[in-house]
């Protein structure tokens, strides 16, 4: 069981929203109307955490090990969403979002395999991770800075978490895990062949809602990402290069086979088809794909 393990780990490294935030250190001068309202927005879909955290129990039933992980994650989630909206009730009282806007990513996900859904997740972090690291450098207020950077190793040490319960998916489903993990690896890190930013808050879950079934579709500005990552804090690919570049050093690491570029991974992927069909395996059971 990793939930001792990962709550020891995570609980050493957490930060205090009263103590380690330095909010006399604000200045006014130095956030726009328009960085605050970016800020809103982010704000409203780390509150996503919640319908994720739903989705995760549902599908996790009979993982009571990654269950119980869900506990932390969820509070650490919420914490950001919490964070954001504190520093707009003190220094932009007017962007605070509503209940009612955040309670509007509350939604019902499809259901999905559970492994496909670990590693989608796992990817996500990745990412977040840089985007907030680059939010950070954007930004020029210091106390904003400073929480975009506790978020960005939040978000870090999140990916390391998933990443563990990916290697107990392999000890136990060998290469139907290993098969799951390298297709949604490959999906997210062709991140150049797609036409928005793949990210879980921005893909379609459910599919009696569509369109209107992702995050980011149901925020106030449902057109806000794109335009945050590339008029404001400038994602360019420099920075899409450390995603990719993570989510394929970390698919080494847990496949043990050198991974260095996207088409290395798709081999790789075929391959693990290829010894599936060859020893004739089936579909992964529900709970276990």
């Amino acid at each position: 069981m990793l939930y001792p393990e990962l709550y020891a780990q995570l609980e050493k490294a957490r930060w205090n929203m009263a103590d380690d935030i330095p909010w006399d250190t604000f200045e006014g001068d130095k956030l726009s109307d328009e960085q605050a309202h970016t800020i809103k927005m982010n704000a409203i879909t780390e509150w996503s955490a919640l319908p994720a955290t739903e989705m995760f129990l549902r599908d996790n039933q009979h993982d009571s090990d990654f269950s119980a992980f869900m506990s932390i994650w969820f509070y650490e989630e919420q914490k950001h969403s919490l964070v954001l909206m504190e520093y707009l009730r003190r220094f932009r009282p007017e962007l605070v979002p509503t209940e009612e806007e955040l309670h509007a990513v509350r939604f019902e996900f499809d259901p999905a395999p559970p492994l496909e859904t670990l590693m989608l997740h796992f990817c996500g972090e990745v990412r977040l991770t840089q985007w907030y690291r680059c939010a950070s450098e954007w930004h020029t207020e210091p106390v904003i800075k400073a929480i975009y950077k506790h978020l960005s190793q939040d978000e870090a040490r999140h990916g390391g978490a998933y990443l563990k319960y990916m290697k107990k998916a392999i000890a136990e489903y060998g290469d139907q895990a290993r098969a799951a993990f390298a297709k949604i690896g490959l999906l997210m890190a062709s991140s150049a062949r797609s036409a928005k930013p793949l990210h879980p808050t921005n893909l379609h879950v459910n599919e009696s809602l569509f369109p209107n079934d992702t995050i980011q579709s149901r925020l106030p500005d449902p057109d806000w990402l794109e335009d945050w990552l590339t008029s404001k804090i400038r994602f360019d690919e420099d920075w899409e290069a450390r995603v990719v570049g993570g989510i394929l050093r970390n698919l080494s690491s847990l496949f043990e086979v050198p991974l260095e570029t996207v088409t290395a991974l798709n081999r790789y992927r075929k391959q693990i088809l290829a010894n599936l069909k060859e020893a004739g395996d089936g579909a992964v059971p529900d709970a276990a794909v």
